[in-house]
């Protein structure tokens, strides 16, 4: 087999400030997302301290705070959070779609690792299963995907 070089991120969240971005709407479920994400940087080295919290009044909100967010260059990376149930939210389809195209669009315009921690679920069932029960944590994996990714651009 032939030695390639591979580059991997390590884990490691020491020194970096880390700014999580989360939607109000479905607050109950939000709230694990974020306890998740700020127990996973914890362990992994950051202090709390260098970690800010700011609430957006839903899912729709979030890209354009997080342009402003990402332009002020205080952060290493971005973690966004919210929960959009197709029962619970009009235009599920729309909302859904545009968060995820917008906060996409904010990572690769500002060269800036965003955790994309955004529930897009049928049912409220489904979000509880996913916000810390039987399906993990989004918030935990949207954490942990952009440590990796900061980590990994370091090295590059």
């Amino acid at each position: 087999m032939h030695h390639i070089n591979t580059i991997e991120g390590q884990l490691d969240a020491k020194n970096l400030k880390i700014a999580l971005i989360a939607g109000r709407f479905n607050d109950f479920i939000v709230e694990r997302l974020i306890g998740g994400a700020v127990d996973y940087l914890v362990r992994h080295g950051c202090d709390k301290e260098n970690i800010t919290l700011i609430k957006v009044p839903g899912a729709f909100e979030l890209p354009v705070v997080t342009k402003k967010v990402a332009e002020t260059n205080k952060y290493n990376g971005i973690v966004a959070l919210g929960a959009v149930i197709r029962g619970a939210t009009p235009h599920f389809d729309f909302v859904s779609n545009e968060c995820a195209k917008g906060i996409a669009q904010v990572s690769l315009d500002n060269n800036l690792p965003i955790g994309f921690g955004v529930l897009t679920c049928d049912t409220l069932e489904q979000a509880i299963e996913r916000a810390g029960s039987k399906g993990g944590n989004k918030g935990v994996e949207a954490a942990s995907a952009m440590l990796e990714t900061i980590r990994v651009l370091e090295q590059i």
